[in-house]
């Protein structure tokens, strides 16, 4: 038997470049065979996505070789040309020619009023697949065959991550690389993903896994490190050893909520409904936020929590008929949206796919200070308040580098840092760890907990108890849109 009949990709003494980094890839030796399933690790900005675009052939080598044996068989028969004939990439962010959020603004997606040249998740779907009953069958494995005819613009970010998953599955590729495909999944949603992936390797597609070290499934066989672009350790996962965080501290809520000195109501939400085509998503929600207040929001994938927020932040149409005061105003008083937002910083899984100007990550994060994606002329004492929170962040050294060409963890750090730049009385944080290593988190989370004012508000979203500050104190739960 030929030593690369079972071989699928080689790599070996690879160097790849990026543009601001002298190399961002190298010497770089990795082999992946049949029946092996790989998970991609390391902290954040080590070079992971980047790998696994070199896989596709999107990246052009320095130095060194690659190989795709397997598709040197496969083109006997004429099936494949390249590299991305074959192989699927799914990424937090997706931008296609079906779907690019940039043709898009983000309160869009809770208007009744469909886009126009709208696109629906079965047109989605569609488009890997001529076979109908493929991605039906697709779309029914993940969860949304009830979903078919909605606009993908109004797809939850949840759901739109199992479109993403279900399109890429729906094209049959002979290897499947997936870049954080449990970001933003509750714990029984990333059980499922886990489940049906599993069940994917176990009947032989090759699977990537690009992901964090503390959530690698059971069922891969390898793993990868990544170390600033070198590999700091590969082999069976078996043998793999996570590392320990030594200053790890316990974040679990209190099972009572501490007094709070009771400040004057910042958020006010009175027997709240919202529904859309006769599908409820928020019932009857009463609650409550008084300034200084701390408060995490929590609940599964579909519970409302989305549009929860987008009531706050002026975002939702419904916010206007419904009973929701902020700062003591009701809603629909005669304030215009940037009335709201100059108090409040955000950020969002949301808003980081809608934020597409090409920017640098300091004047990324300067947008922040009003309200907006573009960016305006700003002060030296605002100038110096980013690069604060970036050195405090760990990241000074991205000031300079196009947003786009960041990771998701930087920039999603980034984005951070531009909802915290104006120190604003309501801080809504929601998912914000999203794509970030442990101790990039526990950095964060260390600073939120010494630097948040103890008059500042806050409203931090996870579906991970182990990242919520120490300062929090009370609990939001949502299930099916009610306050459990």
């Amino acid at each position: 038997m030929n030593h690369d009949d079972d071989l699928v990709f080689a790599l070996h003494a690879a160097t790849v470049s990026q543009p601001g980094i002298a190399f961002a890839l190298r010497d770089i030796d990795w082999t992946i065979r049949q029946g092996e399933t790989w998970a991609i690790t390391g902290p954040m900005g080590s070079g992971k996505t980047m790998l696994a675009e070199t896989i596709l052939g999107r990246r052009r080598l320095n130095a060194g070789t690659i190989r795709w044996p397997i598709l040197d068989h496969m083109r006997d028969g004429g099936k494949f040309a390249f590299p991305s004939d074959a192989f699927r990439l799914v990424t937090f962010r997706d931008e296609s020619r079906l779907f690019s959020p940039a043709k898009h603004y983000y309160q869009q997606r809770f208007n009744f009023v469909d886009p126009v040249d709208d696109l629906t998740l079965g047109d989605f779907l569609q488009s890997s697949s001529t076979d109908e009953a493929t991605v039906r069958s697709m779309a029914a494995r993940f969860g949304l065959n009830d979903k078919l005819a909605l606009s993908f613009l109004k797809l939850s970010h949840g759901q739109s991550r199992r479109a993403r998953l279900a399109k890429a599955l729906a094209s049959q590729p002979e290897m499947l690389i997936l870049d954080d495909p449990f970001v933003g999944l509750d714990a029984a949603t990333r059980i499922d993903f886990s489940g049906l992936l599993g069940e994917l390797a176990a009947g032989g597609l090759p699977l990537i896994l690009v992901m964090g070290r503390s959530d690698i499934p059971y069922w891969v066989t390898h793993v990868l490190e990544l170390s600033a672009g070198r590999v700091a350790l590969q082999g069976p996962r078996r043998d793999y050893k996570t590392r320990r965080i030594s200053n790890q501290s316990s974040t679990a809520i209190p099972v009572e909520d501490r007094d709070s000195l009771l400040g004057e109501p910042i958020v006010e939400l009175t027997n709240v409904n919202v529904s859309y085509c006769e599908k409820v998503i928020l019932a009857n929600i009463n609650w409550t936020v008084r300034a200084g207040e701390k408060w995490a929001v929590l609940g599964p994938n579909g519970a409302g929590k989305s549009t929860l927020l987008s009531l706050l932040c002026g975002d939702h149409p419904q916010a206007y008929s419904s009973d929701v005061r902020l700062f003591g105003r009701k809603r629909g008083t005669g304030e215009s949206i940037w009335d709201i937002k100059r108090h409040i910083g955000l950020v969002s899984p949301e808003m980081h796919v809608y934020f597409t100007e090409p920017l640098t990550a300091e004047h990324a994060a300067a947008t922040g200070y009003f309200d907006s994606l573009t960016p305006k002329p700003t002060t030296a004492e605002q100038d110096a308040g980013i690069r604060s929170l970036f050195q405090a962040f760990g990241i000074e050294s991205l000031a300079d580098r196009p947003f786009a060409r960041l990771s998701v963890g930087e920039q999603r750090l980034v984005l951070l840092v531009r909802a915290l730049v104006k120190r604003p009385p309501l801080l809504i944080l929601d998912e914000p760890f999203q794509g970030l290593d442990q101790v990039t988190m526990n950095r964060v989370r260390d600073w939120l907990d010494a630097n948040i004012r103890p008059d500042q508000t806050l409203l931090f979203v996870t579906h991970h108890s182990e990242e919520i500050p120490r300062c929090v104190t009370k609990t939001l739960r949502l299930r099916e849109g009610r306050v459990e």
